[in-house]
């Protein structure tokens, strides 16, 4: 039996869910093959200690300079400077293998404290466009993990190594892509999912009711509704939802997502990377309304390979109102093929692979440390993805 060897991988994150539930992915795939794992945040990042069960979490110091003047920007410079020596006594003192980085300004000072240390360093992106923290460091970083084949604001010289692995999402969304499609008839219930990142969208819980409200009492009664809404806003939901047929579920944190998206026919939501990556791996269509404040509109650059491919429609936030979604809602029920054929088109460009490649790059740096001429990690998604489909792991539908 061969054993495989074992190293201390360093995981730094931002304090946003974003960041956080990619590196949570990546924790649970290298525990299991025997790593040691510890987490680096900052204080938002502490509120999902619960989720990071078995590994030690440390805060860093850390500061952003983004929409600071310069007194604040000139503040920030001793937290930065504070926080890459505090990181840089961690590293030591753990002895890290390897640290990889998801992006937000916390993930800086050990990202650069592990650089300082000759530590074998790889940063994942999760969205379509190179995030400012990510960009900075990617010219001196080992490795560069994407989630999406075409990244904006990708502009280093090309002796970089980059993979394009995927985002990586819990396991218990991976095994949604190998089960069937839920059935959906002229006469069956017709299921949607409603979600607005982690704290909901005010869009969502204004339009989606309205919306509903407006169609005739046949359609009502074939739809069941789950939708996540702000607490400020969910008794206003609550009433908007009063006086339709339909059988709703209102809740301001959806604790089984995994269970939701199985059932689930369609999901309206924003565009971020998470949530880009769950609906391709499980294989679900959506409806999706990008963040029109995310930097660099990252959300619109997210949704558009899973637009282009038929697996989602795309509504601009000045486009999404009640009178359009009633009728996309109508023509859907109308016609539910057309539902059931972008749910395939949305598993065909999924990468439930994502979490398992993303190790295979951090195993490797942590094995090579300092002799990097032995890495060869581009397309690594592709190959294992061969690997995978000559071993028939992955079932057929």
């Amino acid at each position: 039996m061969i054993r495989r060897r074992t190293s201390h991988i360093v995981l730094a994150a931002g304090g946003t869910g974003g960041h956080m539930f990619p590196a949570l992915s990546l924790m649970e795939e290298l525990l299991e093959r025997g790593h040691r794992v510890t987490l680096v945040t900052d204080k938002r990042g502490l509120k999902y200690r619960k989720m990071f069960e078995g590994v030690k979490i440390y805060q860093v110091d850390s500061a952003s300079f983004a929409g600071k003047g310069i007194l604040g920007k000139i503040f920030s410079v001793p937290k930065i400077i504070g926080g890459i020596f505090e990181a840089r006594s961690l590293l030591k003192m753990i002895k890290a293998g390897a640290v990889i980085g998801f992006g937000g300004y916390p993930s800086f000072p050990t990202i650069r404290a592990a650089i300082s240390l000759g530590i074998p360093t790889c940063l994942h992106e999760q969205n379509a466009v190179l995030g400012k923290v990510n960009r900075y460091l990617a010219k001196s970083v080992d490795a560069v993990a994407l989630s999406f084949e075409e990244t904006k604001k990708v502009n280093w010289h090309g002796n970089k190594f980059t993979a394009v692995t995927g985002n990586p999402v819990r396991g218990e969304i991976v095994e949604i892509g190998d089960l069937y499609y839920p059935t959906l008839g002229d006469d069956r219930i017709f299921r949607i999912l409603v979600i607005g990142g982690s704290q909901g969208a005010k869009i969502f819980s204004e339009v989606v009711p309205q919306a509903i409200s407006t169609l005739p009492r046949a359609s009502q009664r074939r739809l069941q509704i789950t939708q996540q809404c702000r607490e400020e806003d969910i008794d206003a939901v609550r009433e908007l939802y009063a006086d339709t047929k339909i059988a709703v579920e209102l809740t301001t944190f959806i604790d089984d997502l995994p269970g939701c998206l199985r059932w689930a026919h369609l999901v309206v939501g924003r565009a971020g990377a998470s949530t880009i990556a769950e609906l391709t791996t499980a294989g679900r269509p959506g409806i999706l309304v990008p963040y029109p404040f995310a930097t660099d509109d990252h959300q619109t650059e997210n949704a558009r390979e899973l637009v282009a491919c038929g697996g989602g429609w795309l509504y601009k936030d000045k486009e999404f109102n009640a009178k359009t979604l009633a009728k996309v809602l109508q023509r859907m029920a109308r016609h539910p093929n057309e539902v059931w054929a972008a749910a395939e088109e949305a598993r065909k460009i999924g990468k439930p692979y994502a979490a398992k490649d993303l190790a295979d790059i951090v195993e490797r740096l942590a094995l090579v440390k300092g002799d990097r001429t032995i890495i060869k990690i581009n397309k690594i998604s592709q190959e294992k993805e061969e690997e995978i489909k000559s071993e028939g792991l992955r079932a057929e539908r």
